[in-house]
């Protein structure tokens, strides 16, 4: 545009000041101009003390705890990590509270254990070639020769010590009349020892021409064509006490296991044909001792003894009644 000749730019009149609401127009025209065709900058507003203000941003929008939900898989996987931590918890809390008893069980288990090895340990032990026999010896003996009953039972000999028969010991020692009885005592590691308690005579029958040693039990012990000496005949009919223990024969030998040495060293003969009436001669002047029945044996044979040594030579000595002893 051409300016007019002649024009006086000092002649042109003065602008007026800009009014804030003039320069709010004009930044409004200049955003819309702004707007068409191309992007500009945001215009700076003008406040009353002319500051130019930068426009605040807009705040971004909070995420809200919905906007995204979890996938099924992600649930699945929660789920599992919670029954793992409660499964967990649980098996603390058993633990703890079932802590004693878990200590009993280990102690009990312990114990156990101890004794299976030990039975283990003692059965190899036991039942290997160290324990087998090797050694045997027979004591107790006075009539018997022990080494005639070692033989007898050497077929024991290479067995374990726990595998010792003892039906087949119990036969071999029952071949000798005078065991009345024995024990078998084992000493680890070879070796056993056979105590015999033999058969004590007490006194003789007369069975035809032979004379039969015999016990308490009439178990013969030895038999012989000549009286043997030191034992008195028993003339008493029927068996022993373990048979018949009203029989003449038992009543007898209980008399004579009743008596002292010294008394029943001077026993002749004894005849009992029942169990009350045992009487018995003496060896020397043939004195006659009425004993009666085999009770109060003790206190008839304390009487006796004392009869013996108050009246030496009597012939007849009645301690029937023990408590009215009388001589003749």
């Amino acid at each position: 545009m051409k300016r007019p000749q002649g024009f006086d730019r000092s002649a042109a009149p003065a602008a007026a000041p800009a009014r804030p609401q003039d320069a709010d127009a004009e930044s409004s025209r200049a955003e819309t101009r702004g707007s068409v065709g191309t992007v500009t900058e945001p215009v700076p507003i003008l406040t009353a003390d002319h500051t130019a203000e930068r426009p605040t941003p807009p705040r971004e929008t909070e995420a809200s705890p919905y906007s995204r939900l979890p996938s099924n898989r992600e649930i699945d996987k929660a789920l599992r990590a919670a029954r793992r931590e409660r499964k967990r918890l649980e098996r603390g809390e058993v633990r703890r509270f079932t802590k004693r008893s878990r200590r009993r069980r280990y102690a009990w288990l312990a114990a156990a254990g101890v004794v299976v090895a030990l039975v283990l340990a003692v059965t190899i032990v036991a039942y290997s070639p160290l324990l087998a026999l090797k050694h045997i010896q027979v004591s107790g003996t006075s009539r018997l020769d022990a080494a005639t009953v070692e033989k007898k039972l050497s077929d024991q000999l290479g067995t374990p010590l726990p595998l010792l028969d003892q039906a087949s010991i119990s036969a071999d020692l029952a071949a000798f009349p005078l065991i009345r009885s024995y024990t078998v005592e084992s000493h680890p590691p070879d070796s056993i020892v056979v105590r015999v308690v033999e058969r004590q005579p007490v006194g003789v029958i007369q069975r035809g021409t032979a004379f039969t040693l015999v016990d308490a039990a009439k178990v013969p012990i030895a038999s012989s064509e000549k009286r043997p000496d030191g034992y008195p005949l028993i003339a008493a009919s029927g068996g022993a006490a373990d048979v018949d223990a009203d029989s003449g024969f038992a009543a007898a030998a209980g008399v004579l296991s009743a008596l002292p040495a010294d008394v029943l060293a001077q026993v002749d003969t004894i005849a009992a044909k029942t169990k009350d009436d045992v009487s018995f001669t003496l060896r020397g002047g043939g004195a006659t001792v009425v004993w009666g029945s085999a009770e109060d044996s003790s206190l008839k044979a304390a009487d006796l003894a004392a009869l013996l040594k108050s009246a030496p030579d009597a012939g007849r000595y009645d301690v029937s009644s023990p408590h009215s002893v009388t001589t003749g």
